[in-house]
């Protein structure tokens, strides 16, 4: 039998009785990564890849400048991924507040009785109180004054004016935005304010027919809808085709008096949507074209008796000598007479 000693020196060398067996397979612990935002995680993408191959290539493949992928690699610690997160931007000095009690207090009495007032109104009786004060220190007080809710304005809602109801003007439908190349099936009708000289105001009736480009035009001292209605006149009378159409913007000088000129001629008038030049684009050329061509080189004087027969001597070349690249560079009359149209006149 061992004696007290061999049992002794058995267990001491681990054969014996008073071991533990331990398992083999070796133990991990879990490590939670930390949540990264979308530009720390892209960060984090980059740098490998810069470890992986080279700084030059990363910048190559991702678009990013190589001096802020090597400040990424400095910044990055493999054992805190969080160090990649974007830091603060805010300044390290800043403003700090230069006005006193006293004064904070005159603005906001002063905002209070006047609350139409501006930042420049207020420093003006703010400095007739004796208190002196930049505008920008006037508008810094007031913008601190509603950030800590000192100061709580009312909301202004502007109430919308109802449109007049129109008795026989209609919105311009989908179908008719593109008109058959027929003449005088759609004519656009617009109006241009000019201002020629100081205190000096003129205004410009536009018509041109879309299918033809043919244009007339008159000038008058005021646009309304009895000028309006005068100008429609005119322009029944001079284009070498009926009307079939007209199309006009919301203007109010094609309202009233205009509209019911319209519906006693029975011609169908159409009302573009708001905010819709783009719909009224031959015209609004036409526009363009009669200011660079005209009224920028107009030296005479601007009395309706002289601009009349000199608008309606260049809108004479416009018709009948000056080509037009949307016609092939025919004239808008050579055009006319170039096709077969049966109720077109000389």
């Amino acid at each position: 039998m061992p004696t007290k000693g061999d049992t002794w020196r058995i267990r001491q060398s681990g054969l014996g009785g008073g071991f533990r067996v331990r398992s083999a397979r070796p133990q991990y612990r879990v490590v939670q990564l930390p949540r990264l935002s979308p530009e720390a995680a892209y960060r984090y993408k980059v740098v490998l890849y810069a470890n992986r191959r080279s700084v030059e290539e990363a910048s190559l493949a991702f678009g990013n400048p190589i001096s802020t992928i090597y400040r990424w690699r400095a910044r990055f610690n493999p054992r805190d991924l969080s160090s990649l997160e974007p830091k603060s931007r805010r300044p390290k000095r800043i403003r700090r507040q230069q006005w006193t009690a006293a004064q904070e207090q005159a603005v906001l009495d002063l905002r209070r009785a006047f609350p139409g007032y501006g930042k420049q109104p207020l420093a003006v009786r703010l400095a007739r109180q004796g208190a002196i004060l930049s505008p920008s220190t006037v508008g810094r007080i007031l913008a601190s004054l509603k950030r800590r809710r000192l100061l709580v304005e009312p909301r202004f809602h502007r109430t919308k004016r109802p449109r007049p109801a129109r008795p026989y003007a209609i919105r311009m439908p989908k179908d008719r935005r593109r008109p058959p190349p027929i003449p005088g099936a759609l004519v656009q009708l617009d109006t241009m304010h000019l201002r020629p000289r100081p205190g000096l105001e003129r205004h410009q009736f536009t018509a041109i027919d879309v299918a033809s480009r043919v244009a007339v035009l008159s000038v008058r001292s005021c646009a309304t809808a009895g000028t309006a209605r005068d100008h429609l006149a005119e322009l029944i009378e001079r284009m070498p085709f009926p009307i079939r159409a007209i199309q006009v913007d919301g203007g109010s000088e094609f309202m009233g008096e205009f509209e019911l000129a319209c519906r006693d001629a029975g011609i169908p008038l159409y009302v573009l949507p708001p905010h819709s030049p783009k719909l009224n684009g031959f015209v609004e050329r036409l526009n363009r074209t009669v200011r660079e061509e005209f009224w920028d080189r107009h030296h005479g004087p601007f009395d309706l008796a002289t601009l009349q027969p000199a608008l309606r001597a260049w809108e004479i070349a416009y018709n009948t000598d000056r080509p037009h690249s949307a016609l092939g560079y025919a004239t808008p009359m050579d055009y006319l007479h170039s096709h077969d149209f049966s109720d077109v006149s000389d």
